[in-house]
């Protein structure tokens, strides 16, 4: 059964172009082994992951994230079972969340992701997909 799942959590170390392509690295090679796909969006403090594939996987994976000591307040937003894979193009797209990129900024408060329904941050996610701010698409 394929699910996918979105979380939020906020960022606790400097979110350095080092650390996101370590991050990036570590991410996209796990889950091309594993068959997970998804997208990482990242700045501003926060980080908003989509992740798709098998439930097993994906609830070890999620545990795994949910332990790292880089970021806190870690949340499940979203949780679905899916009959289709949505970011089948990405072992792990990026997109970073600039604060200064009128399109990739997002406004505090007006979209809070501690906040929003999880199906408000999938369509917010697809619009910086489809906005064409993925910066790191290695799988194309």
């Amino acid at each position: 059964m394929l699910i996918r799942v979105i979380y939020v959590s906020t960022a606790v170390v400097p979110q350095t172009s080092t650390l996101t392509d370590a991050i990036l690295r570590k991410a996209q090679a796990w889950n091309k082994a594993n068959d997970i796909t998804g997208v990482l969006c990242q700045g501003q403090g926060v980080y908003l992951q989509a992740l798709e594939g098998e439930r097993g996987i994906v609830t070890k994976l999620y545990a795994r994230i949910y332990a790292d000591q880089r970021h806190t307040n870690v949340e499940i937003i979203h949780c679905e079972s899916i009959a289709k894979r949505r970011y089948e193009k990405w072992s792990m797209a990026h997109v970073s969340l600039s604060d200064v990129d009128p399109k990739t900024k997002i406004e505090w408060p007006e979209f809070d992701p501690y906040s929003v329904t999880g199906l408000q941050v999938m369509a917010r996610i697809d619009e910086l997909l489809e906005s064409g701010t993925v910066i790191q698409n290695p799988d194309s």
